[in-house]
């Protein structure tokens, strides 16, 4: 070419190929990115969408207010303490069903609810064993199964990852099946719990109870001594569901030893 030397004819074509190579790269960074796992962390999605401001998770935090309220009346000022309670196990429903409406349910909303749950009831339970120091075992003892269900359940649902789905399936229970996909169950099962509980609270400070209290008390004894129940069940079952996932795991090591 006129006016070019030769030496920037020689450059020329390593030129060339650093920009095909570049363009290479570009690509090939963009298709790692738009095939990155979903449980990876991304700043762009965070900046579309603030998850910690989602309506369910709003609810979430009223509750813990509500919780706090609670705890903090329950040791003089059963009333008040009572109320906060059971507003806030109301809206244990609520969150979840504004979860579905809005289409917001998320893993942090999820353990948000849970973790709530757990905390609040272990709470309650606690003052129950000073106010009635006579049954301060069994007590415990309900604080001790309902965290290690909720919990073993929480870790085997997470593991589902690493082994077949059949293999951890709690839904494969009929109880848990029932449990977990009638709300109407659910609600009435965990309602119940919560009033047997508050209402043991309750008449702690009353001399002389209204007879519908004691009625209402009752009712709800019976469906605290099931949940307690499926309770075991769901221990026994995510138990069972660890095993096989570790037999499936130890079976795998063996025939990779094997090849």
């Amino acid at each position: 070419l006129k006016g070019t030397s030769v030496s920037q004819l020689a450059e020329a074509p390593s030129a060339v190929n650093f920009g095909r190579r570049k363009k290479s790269a570009q690509r090939e960074c963009r298709s790692i990115r738009a095939a990155r796992s979903p449980c990876e962390p991304s700043t762009d999605a965070m900046a579309e969408e603030n998850i910690f401001l989602f309506v369910p998770n709003l609810i979430g935090y009223v509750r813990i207010v509500l919780a706090l309220l609670a705890l903090y009346f329950m040791p003089s000022n059963p009333v008040p303490a009572v109320c906060s309670y059971l507003l806030s196990t109301f809206l244990d429903s609520l969150d979840g069903h504004a979860a579905r409406a809005l289409n917001q349910g998320t893993q942090f909303g999820a353990m948000l609810d849970m973790l709530t749950d757990r905390c609040v009831t272990m709470c309650l339970l606690v003052n129950l064993s000073m106010l009635y120091p006579q049954y301060a075992f069994l007590f415990q003892l309900s604080m001790s199964l309902d965290i290690a269900s909720h919990w073993l359940h929480l870790h085997s649902s997470t593991m589902k990852g690493s082994a077949s789905h059949k293999a951890i399936d709690l839904s494969g229970n009929p109880i848990l099946r029932i449990y977990y996909t009638s709300r109407t169950t659910l609600f009435v099962m965990c309602s119940g719990n919560e009033l047997f509980y508050c209402l043991l609270y309750l008449l702690h400070f009353i001399e002389e109870p209204h007879v519908s209290l004691l009625w209402l008390l009752y009712i709800s004894a019976p469906i605290c001594l099931l949940k307690t129940g499926i309770s075991v069940v769901h221990l026994v079952t995510a138990s069972r569901n660890l095993a096989a996932l570790d037999c499936a795991e130890r079976a795998q090591k063996r025939l990779v030893h094997k090849d």
